[in-house]
């Protein structure tokens, strides 16, 4: 575990008022816990003098700064220094759970190309991306990025287009066909018109969507602060009204003591810390405590297809041929001529060495390869390649599922199909299932064709499906969401799932395959991939509020028996410091069973209403 410079300081500190205040116990020295007082306490009254005078804020720190004060006038040094060292965990705890990342864009910017071919007066010539104009002439070699947004004028080529649309093939592009920056061209050089500048294109659109892109309304005021304004103007009242009544100091210092709201403190942080280990042996990591909160009450889960409903790459799925062997044997040996992302694939599924030699290879940019093979012409493309080669597709058969489909030929008569598809993993089923049972919306956001969404959709029973998504599709519809009320959740793995990560209410990253952008983007990332888990996660959350509401109201009745034990003079100030700290430890106790907690079958064939008490619950949110 990683801690900064402060933190160490913080932990430091703590560590020696601790070991001050157990010395103080055993051997009856009070003055050895103004170690304690100095180290944690003055900390703690610099910071409420601060937030008085700049704010004007009555947090939980006024009346915990008030009962050191008062215990120190009263010679009660070690009440004052226990209540300092109680207060002084409680914020470390807080403070380090709830630290938020910030999604970094240094990556994505450094995708943006910087330099392109324009093509003037016939003469080429290098310039920078930024001086480029609407309607330059470009030139896209294989390999290159392209520089903006812009229509192809000649040439054919395959374009990587998962930066900006995730989607898990490349797509061929032809004449008048658009293209987009920061997408990579992977084989035929062409040349295309701009249509907008560098500043305007698509991947600089995404810049700025990862960039401003928030959620909406996420900001959990942490709980001990929504209680604190009630709680100081009780204590005060209690005290001063105890003082009139009886003219007894000590009385009105010891409620001031009991009140101090060290187990409301600790009821979040300690809940919060206990989940976050628990998801931690799932390979769940947890950036911030509020994700966990904001995750209890998520109404709508948004996934992206690729990479995480499916695994991300392409696989063969069918066959169709008279003689699969020798289909398989000739168009694996020619794909092993190629690095097209499907021939890996084809190469992969025939899992052998035994190739044959290949004459006179070629590749048709945009449809396929040839060439001959112990002298005879196989050729392995798209209907377009063998329809320019006159070769009768016989039934075409093209599939129905948004599969691509391979047409192999061999001397000018079609031998075969086969079929390529980005497979689901074996677990997506079952994770929407369980999701629908914790009466959680799901939908489905994806930059393929609406044939692939559909038939994924389908498959897996998420009716709510919508294709052909670009970046801002997708942060729109979780924006128009949010402003129906509703609480998204939005997971995904790609660069361009960042700006839907970073608006979603929380987003979860896939960690293992993903982006290191979209990973920074989230506020959870899943170590590895296991979307199973998810039921899970959500389980935790609603059971980590529930704790949290049971640990408030557990800290409120200890403070108000002991309150008005302390009217009544039954408490002294050292007495009701321990009385108020058995409820800290109460506290911890009870939030460390979340460590153990286990989503079980009841739990996801029903959700529960989260909080112990509509009061309790309102405060929460």
């Amino acid at each position: 575990m990683n801690f900064t410079k402060n933190e160490k300081y913080d932990i430091l500190r703590i560590i020696i008022s601790v070991m001050s205040i157990i010395i103080s116990f055993i051997l009856s020295l009070d003055y050895i816990s103004w170690i304690a007082v100095i180290l944690c306490g003055i900390p703690i009254i610099k910071e409420c003098i601060d937030s008085l005078i700049k704010e004007f804020d009555l947090k939980a720190d006024l009346l915990v700064s008030l009962a050191i004060i008062s215990s120190i006038l009263i010679g009660e040094v070690f009440a004052a220094g226990e209540i300092a060292t109680i207060m002084a965990i409680g914020g470390f705890l807080e403070e380090y759970t709830v630290t938020k990342t910030q999604g970094r864009i240094k990556e994505l910017v450094n995708m943006s190309p910087q330099v392109a071919t324009r093509i003037k007066n016939g003469i080429e010539e290098k310039i920078s991306v930024e001086n480029v104009q609407v309607g330059d002439i470009l030139k896209v070699l294989p390999g290159e990025s392209i520089p903006t947004d812009g229509i192809i004028l000649y040439g054919e080529t395959s374009i990587d287009q998962s930066t900006l649309t995730g989607e898990s093939f490349p797509v061929d592009k032809t004449e008048n066909d658009e293209v987009y920056s920061g997408t990579i061209n992977l084989y035929g050089s062409f040349t295309m018109k701009t249509t907008k500048i560098s500043q305007e294109s698509s991947l600089q659109k995404l810049i700025r969507l990862v960039e401003s892109s928030k959620p909406e309304n996420s900001k959990i005021v942490r709980t001990a602060d929504k209680w604190a304004t009630i709680i100081v103007v009780l204590a005060f009242i209690s005290a001063i009204l105890t003082y009139l009544y009886t003219f007894e100091i000590t009385r009105s210092v010891t409620i001031l003591v009991v009140f101090c709201p060290c187990a409301l403190v600790l009821a979040t942080p300690t809940a919060i810390m206990a989940t976050i280990g628990n998801l931690t042996k799932y390979g769940i990591l947890v950036k911030d405590g509020e994700s966990i909160e904001e995750l209890a009450h998520v109404s709508e889960f948004v996934f992206d297809k690729t990479g995480t409903l499916t695994y991300g790459s392409p696989k063969v799925v069918n066959i169709i041929s008279n003689d699969s062997e020798e289909l398989m044997y000739l168009l694996a040996s020619l794909e092993s001529k190629s690095e097209h992302p499907l021939a890996k694939a084809i190469v992969e599924y025939y899992d052998n060495d035994d190739f044959a030699y290949v004459d006179d290879f070629k590749m048709h940019i945009g449809k396929g390869i040839s060439g001959k093979i112990g002298g005879s012409r196989i050729i392995a493309g798209n209907k377009k390649l063998l329809e320019s080669e006159n070769i009768s597709l016989n039934s075409p058969g093209q599939s129905q599922n948004g599969e691509i489909t391979i047409y192999v030929a061999k001397e000018g008569e079609l031998i075969g199909k086969v079929y390529l598809a980005d497979t689901l993993r074996e677990s997506s089923e079952q994770t929407i299932k369980n999701l629908k049972r914790l009466r959680i919306k799901t939908t489905l956001l994806t930059g393929d064709n609406e044939k692939t969404a559909r038939y994924i959709a389908k498959k897996i029973k998420i009716r709510n499906v919508k294709s052909d998504c670009l970046p801002e599709d997708k942060t729109d519809y979780i924006a128009r969401e949010q402003i129906l009320g509703h609480k998204v959740a939005m997971i995904g793995d790609g660069v361009n799932d960042a700006p839907s990560l970073k608006k979603a209410n929380v987003g979860i990253a896939m960690s293992k395959i993903g982006s290191d952008i979209s990973v920074e983007a989230a506020n959870i990332a899943l170590i590895n991939d296991n979307i199973e888990d998810i039921p899970q996660l959500i389980g935790i959350a609603k059971k980590t509020v529930r704790t949290i509401n049971i640990n408030i109201g557990l800290a409120l009745t200890l403070n108000i028996i002991a309150m008005a034990l302390a009217i009544l003079g039954i408490l002294n100030p050292i007495e009701g410091a321990l009385i108020h700290n058995i409820g800290s430890v109460m506290v911890i106790i009870y939030s460390t069973s979340l460590t153990r907690y286990k989503i079980s079958n009841k739990d996801c064939r029903k959700s529960k209403k989260l909080g112990v008490t509509k009061s309790l619950n309102k405060a929460m949110t």
